[in-house]
């Protein structure tokens, strides 16, 4: 048996209230690592094609893998899985914080959650015990409050609480789970949790958790504060910013969303930097998740106007942009408000901040008026609406019912053109990292099992200037290769804020050195790799499952048309003759069909994959 894992799987099914435990094999932990690659395989089993996913056919997977739960730096991220409401396909999103150590704790690898409930509760989950428990006097509560009535009811603050608000309860397609302040913000698994009328998990642990060789983790573990103290990026600036400063740098190359990307610059860009969230005295405090040498949690205040004394974990860069610069939105004191609100109603800050960008850019251009958003004057630059909105989407009020569908299907619900700059990738919509300025990230975009995500493949390489961002020569090698590092990540768990900028952008001998340490496997780089492909390859078998080809890898017309006007990056563009080229390199890569992009059954069989 290799070390750290639990080789338990814990089976729930809601409709009749009953759970069992699924043992799984030394082989299974090899072929699959954990987390993400245990999620989809589970996940891949237990539903079938066509499901739809807010019905009690689909399921939820909620998983760990063999760091969390040790003194590895950055072992702190659980994975959720589920078949999205937004997308209609597999989707991964990642939370921070204590859970996944509670999920380790309590002796499991993975959670199964099945069926539905005939009424609101939420689980109690203690080492070996689970337990049903009344939640109608929750439903309807915002997350903290949610989270702060289950632990006096328990009367146990140990235990870790994962819950959905109200934008779960009324299935808004990019509805988050929140626990503590940390989200697993994308696709809707907060709406699948509201489908199944599940409110929340509480769980804790008391057992212990191996690995294979502890003096030589705990080694690795001490040179690797050492190294990371010096590290300009974790040492210094994440602790201090987050991820704040990223506003500056991609402003300055001309690759930073704005205006629903009709423009790469925001003028404004300077407002709402870190620089100038730390100028203005707005950070508060900071705050780390389990095994965090980062210290990246920041906490600002807002403290100007109608939004002073709200106090936010984050805004992050990607709420920076979706609440800000996307929508022309210079008010850092009013993304601050929004980031708090979304995380109190539980919904996803990067689809709101876009599905809000398309409605200015249909105001913009006539197709609605204020008198389809109950008189409020939804333009580009108007921070004050940006509370309200998130309210409307969040409660299905007014056209706030069809926003809650996704930028997707409210621009086929209203039409007239919107479709043409409807920001997303197979319905999720698009993280703010440029598929014009960059073209290995615009391929990434469009080959990425989750849609429009950053955390299939990673902006950095290019935009350090390590590759030229312009050509597409060597970037279809580079998408699988980051590809298989976020995989692998992720399936570890590791956070990428640790695992990126410490054992580089590619998988290498690091990843094999921390992955044999832990487990007690002796793999190699080429294994490794196996597995990575082996995971990534069975995720988009889901999607094929549910009629996925390669029609579908494409991006938005905006950036397969529109030239960015203006700036560094001015004239970038991606060409449908380029994404071509690029995509066949991919699929020859990856060994999936020229012509479909599904895999081959020849790879399939290289795989392992039945």
């Amino acid at each position: 048996m290799y070390s750290g894992y639990n080789y338990k799987v814990l089976k729930i099914n809601l409709s009749n209230e009953t759970t069992e435990i699924e043992n799984i094999t030394p082989t299974f932990v090899r072929k699959f690592l954990g987390g993400n690659g245990f999620g989809v395989k589970l996940l891949y089993d237990a539903i079938k094609p066509e499901t739809d996913p807010l019905s009690e056919e689909n399921s939820v997977v909620i998983a760990v893998g063999p760091a969390n739960g040790t003194i590895m730096p950055g072992a702190a991220m659980t994975a959720f899985m589920t078949k999205s409401p937004l997308t209609g396909l597999f989707i991964d999103s990642y939370m921070g914080g204590h859970f996944a150590t509670e999920i380790k704790n309590a002796g499991y690898d993975a959670i199964l959650i099945s069926g539905k409930l005939s009424k609101p509760k939420f689980l109690v989950i203690e080492n070996d015990t689970v337990n049903f428990c009344d939640a109608q006097d929750l439903w309807g509560l915002e997350t903290s409050k949610t989270q702060q009535k289950i632990k006096e009811r328990l009367q146990n603050t140990e235990f870790q609480v994962a819950c959905i608000g109200p934008a779960g309860e009324n299935l808004v397609k990019y509805a988050s789970i929140i626990s503590d302040t940390r989200a697993a913000g994308r696709g809707g698994l907060g709406a699948v949790f509201g489908s199944k009328k599940l409110k929340a998990i509480a769980i804790r642990g008391d057992r212990d958790i191996y690995v294979a060789q502890p003096a030589r983790v705990l080694e690795y573990v001490q040179k690797a504060f050492e190294e990371m103290k010096k590290h300009p990026g974790l040492g210094k600036n994440v602790p201090l910013f987050g991820s704040t400063g990223s506003i500056d740098g991609n402003n300055s190359l001309g690759i930073l969303g704005t205006r629903n990307w009709q423009r790469e610059v925001f003028d404004d860009a300077w407002m709402i930097s870190g620089n100038n969230l730390l100028k203005r005295g707005l950070r508060v405090g900071h705050k780390s998740c389990a095994s965090c040498m980062a210290r990246s949690a920041i906490f600002f205040k807002a403290n100007e106007g109608e939004y002073s004394g709200t106090i936010s974990r984050g805004p992050e860069y990607e709420t920076l942009y979706s609440y800000g610069s996307v929508l022309e939105n210079n008010n850092p004191d009013s993304i601050i408000a929004a980031d708090r609100l979304s995380d109190e109603l539980g919904i996803d800050t990067m689809s709101t901040g876009l599905v809000i960008a398309w409605v200015m850019e249909c105001f913009e251009k006539g197709i609605l008026t204020s008198r389809d958003t109950d008189g409020l004057e939804v333009t580009f630059g108007k921070h004050e609406i940006l509370l309200d909105m998130i309210k409307k989407i969040a409660y299905r009020d007014g056209i706030g019912d069809v926003l809650a569908e996704g930028t997707r299907i409210a621009s086929r619900i209203i039409g007239k053109g919107s479709e043409d700059f409807a920001i997303h990738v197979k319905g999720l919509e698009l993280a703010g990292h440029t598929a014009r300025g960059l073209k290995g990230m615009g391929l990434g975009y469009a080959v990425a099992t989750r849609g429009g995500s950053h955390q299939d493949i990673r902006p950095e390489v290019e935009r350090s200037g390590k590759l030229d961002r312009q050509v597409i020569e060597g970037k279809s090698e580079h998408v699988m290769k980051s590809e298989r590092m976020c995989t692998i990540g992720d399936s570890l768990i590791l956070c990428r804020r640790h695992s990126e900028p410490y054992f580089g952008p590619y998988l290498s001998e690091k990843y094999v050195e921390v992955i044999n340490i832990l487990t007690g496997f002796d793999l190699d780089l080429e294994e490794l790799n196996m597995i990575a492909d082996r995971i990534y390859t069975l995720e988009r078998m889901f999607n094929c499952r549910e009629g996925i080809t390669r029609k579908d890898d494409i991006l938005p017309p905006r950036f397969m048309r529109e030239p960015i006007p203006d700036g560094p990056s001015k004239g970038m563009y991606m060409k449908m003759e380029e994404l071509n080229v690029m995509l066949d390199e991919f699929y020859s890569l990856r060994g999936w069909d020229l012509k479909t992009g599904i895999p081959t059954e020849a790879k399939m069989r290289t795989l392992g994959i039945n």
